[in-house]
C-alpha cells in the first residue's frame, strides 16, 4: 500500500510540475533556473545523507551515489546556464583604443 501511495504522489507531482513549468513566461526563466538550482542542491544533500547512512544496504549506497552524481551535474550545469543567461543582459562597455 505504501508503494501505491508513493507512486500516486509521484504521478501527481510530475503532472503538476510539467504543467507549471510549461506555462512559465520566458521572462521568468532565469529566476526559475535559480529555483531549480536550489532544489538540486537540496537533492545533493539528501542523497549524501542516504548513501552515507551507517546501516545502508548496497542498493541504497549505489542509488545514492548515482543520485549524488546526477544532482551535482544538474546543479553545476544549472549555474553555468544561469550565469550565461545573466551575461546576456549586462551592458557591454565600448572598446578603448
Amino acid at each position: 500500500m505504501n508503494y501505491e501511495f508513493g507512486l500516486y504522489v509521484f504521478m501527481l507531482a510530475a503532472f503538476l510540475g510539467f504543467e507549471l513549468i510549461r506555462r512559465v513566461s520566458p521572462l521568468l526563466h532565469t529566476p526559475l533556473m535559480s529555483l531549480t538550482n536550489a532544489i538540486a542542491s537540496i537533492s545533493v544533500v539528501g542523497a549524501i545523507l542516504i548513501s552515507g547512512e551507517e546501516h545502508a544496504s548496497l542498493l541504497s549506497r549505489v542509488l545514492g551515489f548515482i543520485a549524488v552524481v546526477a544532482a551535482t551535474t544538474n546543479l553545476v550545469s544549472g549555474y553555468l546556464i544561469t550565469d550565461r543567461m545573466l551575461k546576456m543582459f549586462r551592458k557591454r562597455e565600448p572598446k578603448k583604443k
